[in-house]
């Protein structure tokens, strides 16, 4: 009988993402979104139970039991954080390299600018005019504030976000901060998880790669679809053990805040999930009027990739996914969902815009703290520049929003009111980021030019079957 043996460029060949999404499909198929439901309520209520208030277990035993239960929760954020630079490096440099035509890339890329900055604008416009008119803060007691503080991770990451907050710009130091947002060391860059340095090495490695032959270019792209590809063959490892996590998880906040504060904050949880049906609706309409799509249709559409974000809590870790929906679903071209769904996994945050706004208005109105119009101004700029180039993965919420309440001087001890409902909310938040990335793939696909399209994507057939020919080369037929 006979056998074929490969070469090691066959075997690494890269696929375009979507062909990534198997091993996603699973956790769709088996429910992770209702797994991870089911974990989160039976961790409150087992939180809830261990709490020393409730007069089961010492303080000193809860303690204790909290740290340990959350730490499959800790090992799972710190997997996600450890492969999402690479894939998201990887990501971009090839969604960018699929254009295979610079006009095109320049005629997406401008227009995909305009419609990030100007959507996430209007989410953070949103979450500000939401807070103001319902008044979230007015009903929490005053008197729980003094029972919590910022322990542990959290205090960690407060720290950082009001560090980031408290870098002072004048029209002197402007140039240097826009010479410094260029990645002059990317390593260092990778190595500090800095995201928008990071997007910034991979535009420019993705814009070189189409100024050189496909031969030259070849080796590179087909290490980076390895790396696609075993990044997410290792999240959608990690993924399976995401109801455990998210039990543990908020089983630990429950020990450390109790029944009081978690009924207090019914009313804020409400008008963010409200604040997040309305931006829902507001992507849908946008598809409708700028995407020419029927409502409907997308709704049902962007099911599948809306519960992934839900189960993941990461835009990052349901790339795949998003990019089949984009393509075999909403029909939008091959080389534009996978130059804006990369893209859109870090800089198109509308969700936590709305959110990071919201919460801040909901923590002003807590503290009786009157925010004028320029203060609010000034906070959608600030939730605008914290949002873009955000980590898309779990837990980094806090640091945005610890960097956002020290810009309108909003005192960080409320963090810790919040950080229990953070864990839940932060997943509605994903899957709106996710539903905004394919919202503008279909506004693209409309609007960027046919011509210029249809000859990029003739061009990327040539590239393919160059690639083919080049493979066909390295194949060997053993007797």
């Amino acid at each position: 009988m006979k056998g074929e043996t490969f070469s090691s460029v066959e075997r690494i060949f890269p696929k375009n993402l979507k062909f990534l999404a198997k091993q996603s499909n699973r956790l769709i198929k088996g429910r992770l979104w209702l797994q991870v439901l089911i974990g989160m309520a039976l961790g409150i209520v087992t939180g809830l139970l261990l709490n020393p208030d409730m007069g089961f277990v010492s303080r000193s035993t809860a303690n204790v039991l909290g740290e340990w239960l959350a730490l499959p929760g800790n090992l799972f954020l710190a997997f996600i954080q450890m492969i999402v630079v690479p894939l998201i490096l990887a990501s971009i440099v090839r969604g960018i390299a699929a254009a295979t035509d610079v006009r095109q890339l320049k005629s997406t890329g401008v227009g995909l600018a305009f419609y990030f900055v100007g959507s996430t604008i209007a989410a953070a416009v949103l979450g500000v005019v939401i807070g103001l008119v319902l008044k979230p803060g007015e009903y929490v007691d005053r008197a729980a504030a003094p029972q919590v503080e910022l322990t542990g991770q959290v205090a960690e990451l407060a720290e950082k976000g009001e560090a980031e907050a408290a870098k002072t710009f004048s029209l002197v130091s402007i140039p240097n901060e826009i010479t410094e947002i260029l990645p002059t060391n990317p390593l260092g860059s990778i190595v500090r998880g800095d995201m928008l340095q990071i997007v910034i090495f991979a535009i420019v490695l993705g814009v070189g790669l189409l100024s050189v032959p496909p031969e030259s270019s070849k080796p590179l792209f087909e290490l980076l679809g390895s790396v696609q590809e075993i990044s997410m063959s290792i999240v959608a490892t990690v993924m399976t053990f995401a109801p455990v996590a998210v039990f543990g998880m908020l089983a630990q906040v429950m020990i450390k805040t109790g029944p009081g504060i978690l009924a207090g904050l019914g009313a804020y949880a409400a008008v963010v999930v409200f604040g997040m049906a309305i931006l829902l609706a507001f992507y849908l309409a946008i598809a409708a009027v700028l995407g020419g799509r029927n409502p409907l249709f997308m709704l049902r559409s962007i099911r599948e990739p809306f519960l992934l974000g839900f189960s993941t809590n990461s835009s990052a870790a349901t790339m795949p996914v998003t990019v089949k929906t984009a393509e075999d679903v909403l029909k939008v071209r091959p080389s534009l969902a996978q130059f804006i769904v990369p893209l859109g996994a870090t800089m198109n945050m509308g969700g936590t815009a709305l959110y990071q706004a919201l919460a801040t208005i909901f923590m002003a109105q807590f503290y009786q703290i009157d925010l004028p119009i320029g203060v609010l101004l000034a906070l959608v700029a600030t939730t605008v520049g914290a949002s873009i180039g955000t980590p898309a993965v779990p837990g980094v919420g806090i640091v945005v929003l610890a960097s956002v309440l020290s810009s309108v001087g909003v005192p960080l001890t409320g963090l810790a009111l919040i950080v229990g409902l953070d864990r839940i909310l932060e997943r509605f938040r994903t899957s709106l980021n996710v539903t905004g990335d394919l919202v503008a793939c279909v506004v693209m696909d409309r609007f960027v030019p046919a011509a210029v399209s249809r000859e990029s994507e003739a061009r990327s057939a040539e590239q393919r079957e160059h690639i083919q020919e080049t493979r066909n080369e390295d194949v060997v037929i053993s007797p």
